[in-house]
């Protein structure tokens, strides 16, 4: 009889599991039913005959859009377009975007590109792509429409924070072949570095011109420029804040899984023989140039000295699938060595100093931040 009672209660807690899997199962298969009617609907009623295909493409896009600005997901064709583009040499504007609110928002222009000639700046909102309002298009719909061939004309509208009146940017499209770094010595002692880009061979390009600048014998500081710097591999971040520490943490990537879970350590060796360091940042700093501004802040290496960046903290994986498109998916967050998350966040400067001027070409006099940089330098 004992026996009995025993098996009978594991059968009814099986079925209580059961009952309850089920029921979650059978809630998901209802909401499934319910987008089912619901395309269906619209492709009866609405006003005008609607491309179903399109439809389901940008159903997928709002799910992922739902989740963070980051994720998206990719056509066969325009994943084709991206594998093409990371050769390195590729036709655009130069600017790096998210979504927002529904528009395109510019992370950053990328130096010495069409875009950041034209004077686009960091925050911009792109409403317009030729007369076509953005409202309602996936990111990867908008971007489709910047494309164009070389030498191809495009106008953007964009709305400014702090400018009442939209602004309109004709600009021609080209090559952007990115260089990721310049360097120049600036008042004779203080060598100014600018990384525009954390690309495959960005650390080794840094450790050369570094290399160069110590011949000179009156050197005495550095002044690495992050701005508008949209970010890149994290591999280079690491490398390149390894190069001005000693010891001590970099960066560590939190994830759903525990196992995924990871932390980056420094090496022993400051290239820069522990020489005084200031580090130049602004809202279009983000991603990589905010894991190097935060991981020297945190360690109190650098004087970071600017805007607050721009608070893009996650790492994004590019997930192939069956139909030869792909997602992009957010998988884990970035944490400073202090264990602050850098997401809609980003890095505050020690030395808050508003910037002046459209670009950041070294000695410019309308460059406010590193004038002040250079004045702080040298007492």
């Amino acid at each position: 009889m004992k026996i009995i009672q025993f098996y009978l209660i594991i059968f009814f807690t099986q079925f209580l599991f059961l009952k309850q899997l089920n029921s979650t199962e059978i809630d998901i298969y209802k909401k499934i039913d319910l987008f089912g009617e619901v395309l269906e609907k619209i492709n009866k009623e609405y006003v005008d005959e609607i491309n179903q295909s399109e439809s389901m493409d940008s159903a997928i896009n709002g799910l992922l859009q739902s989740l963070d600005p980051y994720s998206a997901y990719m056509s066969p064709e325009i994943f084709e377009e991206m594998q093409t583009e990371t050769s390195g040499e590729f036709g655009g504007l130069g600017i790096e975007v998210s979504m927002e609110a529904g528009v395109v928002k510019v992370i950053t222009p990328i130096d010495d590109t069409p875009a950041s000639e034209a004077g686009l700046k960091a925050g911009d909102y792109i409403v317009k792509i030729n007369d076509i309002q953005v409202q309602g298009k996936s990111l990867s719909e908008a971007v489709d429409l910047m494309r164009g061939p070389v030498g191809s004309g495009i106008e953007l509208t964009v709305r400014r924070r702090g400018v009442k009146k939209a602004l309109t940017f004709n600009i021609i499209r080209e090559i952007i072949e990115v260089q990721s770094v310049k360097s120049d010595l600036l008042d004779n002692n203080i060598g100014y570095i600018r990384l525009t880009s954390f690309n495959d061979n960005s650390s080794q390009q840094i450790k050369k011109q570094i290399k160069k600048l110590k011949k000179n014998k009156n050197l005495n500081s550095f002044i690495l420029d992050l701005r508008n710097n949209p970010g890149g591999l994290l591999t280079q971040a690491i490398k390149i804040s390894d190069f001005f520490l000693e010891n001590g943490e970099i960066v560590s990537t939190k994830s759903r899984k525990k196992s995924e879970n990871r932390k980056w350590f420094a090496k022993k060796g400051d290239i820069t023989e522990g020489k005084t360091l200031l580090v130049l940042i602004n809202y279009g700093s983000a991603s990589a140039s905010e894991i190097v501004a935060g991981a020297l802040k945190d360690h109190k290496r650098a004087i970071i000295l600017g805007e607050n960046s721009y608070g893009k903290g996650s790492v994004q994986s590019i997930i192939p699938l069956n139909n030869k498109g792909a997602i992009r998916l957010t998988v884990a967050k970035y944490y400073l060595p202090s264990g602050k998350s850098i997401s809609e966040v980003g890095v505050r400067p020690d030395i808050e100093v508003n910037e002046e001027g459209d670009n950041f070409k070294i000695k410019t006099e309308t460059d406010n931040q590193l004038n002040y940089a250079i004045k702080l330098l040298n007492g």
